[in-house]
């Protein structure tokens, strides 16, 4: 690092914390933010991070202002700069970025905080940064949380949070009603994935579907499904049959999230709701393909499978084969499934 500052004694007025994309990774970061905010209760915290993204900081009680890019709005280049101007300049001594992403560096190119934080960048990113830190490896979370290390900070174990409001849970029972649910009665399934290396088959989501309603006939499925992906989801239950519901419209990010605080189980692949559950006390039960298991909160309740071949955790976008989703069968995983229903429904 280039300052001999000992950052365990520092006391920042203003912070800013940098996690743009993706949704998932926003999530990831509020444990961090929290403990910021335990450590440094009178600053002010703000959060960059991008419009899709913001809707789950909302009602955050850890969180002071959140600077939301808006790709669009900030297509013409000069918008853009006055933007991460406008964000440099807003006098942080201390800017914590989890990505060293390019519209990170303006923002930090523009700041004159006295300590801009990262974890160990490549030498062509030093030139940004005061501080870093060496890398952390185990959950997302955790690496995250290794940035503040200089900071005397330490992940103390929480999970990710999304700060419902009463307003949203009463929303969720209703929606839960007038679809035919009962609460702690229902699983939410996340069955897509924008790379086909990380989305288990449909077919294999229905195979575990019926063998859940087997042991637990009164059990119904929500499906959830994002922009573009409503195919998928009612692929799954055509294959699933009795007992699957998919709603007639795509669910706000928040929406889902209430939605998930009241089911009984959450399965899917590894993609942003398995990181919901998490944050609104959800077990979860998530089939991997390309991804390692870095991504599962550390919990007899959040379970991550996969079918370990040679290649695991290859983390590729293109497999000819696919074989580690392919041959993950559902009665592989069936006993977790009914072991992790136990969890909320009595």
């Amino acid at each position: 690092m280039k300052d001999t500052l000992d950052l365990t004694t520092y006391e920042p007025r203003r912070i800013l914390v940098c996690q743009l994309r993706q949704i998932g990774d926003v999530v990831l970061a509020t444990p961090s933010i929290r403990m910021l905010r335990q450590r440094y209760p009178q600053a002010q915290i703000h959060v960059l991070t991008e419009k899709k993204c913001a809707s789950v900081l909302e009602n955050n009680p850890h969180i002071d202002h959140v600077w939301a890019i808006d790709k669009i709005a900030l297509r013409n280049p000069l918008k853009a700069l006055a933007f991460y101007a406008r964000v440099g300049r807003s006098g942080y001594d201390l800017v914590v970025d989890f990505q060293q992403l390019p519209r990170c560096r303006w923002v930090l190119m523009f700041s004159r905080a006295p300590v801009k934080l990262t974890v160990e960048p490549s030498w062509y990113n030093r030139p940004f940064y005061t501080h870093w830190s060496k890398p952390v490896y185990g959950y997302a979370a955790l690496c995250k949380a290794g940035v503040l290390g200089p900071l005397g900070i330490a992940w103390d174990g929480m999970p990710p949070e999304i700060w419902l409001t009463d307003k949203e849970k009463d929303w969720a029972k209703d929606f839960i009603t007038a679809e035919g649910m009962a609460p702690e009665r229902f699983v939410t399934v996340d069955p897509s994935h924008r790379r086909i290396t990380r989305q288990w088959p449909a077919r294999h989501f229905a195979g575990l579907i019926r063998l859940m309603r087997e042991a637990h006939p009164q059990l119904k499925f929500l499906v959830l499904y994002g922009p573009g992906e409503q195919e998928v989801a009612r692929e799954v239950a055509d294959l699933a049959g009795e007992g699957v519901i998919v709603p007639d419209r795509m669910l706000s990010l928040r929406e889902m999230a209430a939605v998930q605080a009241r089911a009984a189980l959450h399965l899917g692949n590894c993609s942003a709701p398995r990181h919901f559950a998490v944050a609104v006390g959800t077990p979860s039960l998530i089939i991997h393909g390309a991804t390692g298991f870095g991504w599962r909160f550390p919990s007899e309740q959040h379970v991550s499978t996969t079918n370990r071949l040679d290649c695991f955790s290859c983390n590729k976008n293109h497999c000819e084969t696919r074989q580690c989703l392919e041959e993950c069968h559902p009665e592989e995983c069936i006993a977790e499934a009914l072991r992790l229903l136990t969890f909320k429904m009595a």
